[in-house]
């Protein structure tokens, strides 16, 4: 009886990220189809992707600058607007866009014997414009889930670390079940 739990338990080890992640891209597919109001499974997809790599080549104009600018003096003016537009916006900017914030990764001792670390990303390296000129401001991600919290910590108790910043993402994220590329793994 053992033997077969150990099968079962396996099975749904190898099953369940499948099914998820198949049902998870069915449902993107079809809603976007749906959206679109499109027959052919997949060509929302297509479509969509096609369209922000287009806005993603017209972004790069002097043209798109402009306008951007505009835009971005207008929606500033309206409160939850701006609110809205500019957070997401720096969200994205702090993963993928040319102002990076999360390339940064370090290991901070949350005790003060340095027994007790985390995992972060330094946002800020300086915040001396809130008069405190010897803290930085790390932000750490939650494991399994899409949050995180800001926390300022003297910069005395930051180490940088020498990897990836996906990687360290990635390790963090998943809480520390995904191997880090690079680091020989251990069995316990």
């Amino acid at each position: 009886m053992k033997r077969l739990l150990t099968y079962f338990l396996r099975g749904l080890v190898l099953t369940v990220p499948l099914v998820v992640t198949v049902a998870v891209c069915w449902v993107v597919l079809t809603r976007i189809d749906g959206w679109l109001g499109l027959s052919i499974p997949g060509l929302g997809l297509i479509i969509t992707l096609a369209a922000i790599t287009l806005v993603g080549f017209v972004g790069s104009t002097f043209l798109w600058r402009t306008m951007e600018g505009w835009l971005d003096e207008l929606l500033e003016r309206l409160p939850f607007v701006r609110l809205l537009y500019s957070s997401t916006k720096d969200l994205l900017n702090a993963f993928v866009g040319e102002k990076r914030r999360f390339d940064a990764p370090v290991l901070v001792a949350l005790s003060e014997d340095g027994a007790v670390r985390t995992f972060g990303f330094i946002t800020q390296a300086s915040l001396a414009a809130l008069a405190l000129p010897q803290d930085v401001a790390v932000y750490f991600p939650q494991s399994y889930n899409f949050a995180g919290q800001l926390v300022v910590v003297p910069s005395s108790r930051v180490t940088r670390l020498e990897a990836e910043s996906a990687d360290v993402l990635a390790f963090i994220v998943s809480g520390g079940v995904t191997d880090v590329p690079g680091t020989p793994k251990v069995e316990a």
